[in-house]
């Protein structure tokens, strides 16, 4: 039988200071790519704002398992009842919200169970396991 193992706290942090990287090289590259248009509909910048301040991770969430960060440090998010399959979108998209809302106190209870679960995972019955094992 395989032991699986779950990130604890200071792997998850790593990717969420990873994936705060990432959003902020996404917002240069749409500010570069904006400054080439005199002018920019107020539409397309909020389509911008919106895909990388609430949309990245639940999209990356469900169709990949992993936001970059994720993917960078190892870690996968899958669902509870079958490690194998990522999460919904709509759950991805829960998840989210409360994970934002919750800001570092939804990491409290990481260490406090043997999954390594966070609030927001409690919530939505998501996992997050090692890249290898998911």
């Amino acid at each position: 039988m395989i032991q699986v193992k779950f990130p604890g706290v200071l792997d998850r942090v790593k990717a969420i200071v990873t994936d705060s990287v990432v959003m902020l090289l996404f917002i240069i590259i749409a500010t570069y790519t904006f400054s080439f248009f005199d002018n920019v509909p107020d539409n397309a910048k909020i389509a911008a704002f919106v895909f990388i301040f609430i949309l990245y991770d639940p999209i990356f969430t469900s169709i990949f398992g992993a936001t970059i960060g994720h993917m960078l440090i190892g870690i996968r998010v899958k669902r509870e009842s079958d490690e194998t399959r990522n999460i919904l979108f709509p759950l991805a998209i829960l998840r989210f919200i409360v994970k934002a809302s919750l800001g570092w106190i939804s990491l409290v209870t990481v260490s406090g169970n043997k999954k390594g679960k966070a609030i927001h995972d409690y919530l939505v019955g998501s996992v997050v396991v090692y890249a290898s094992q998911g």
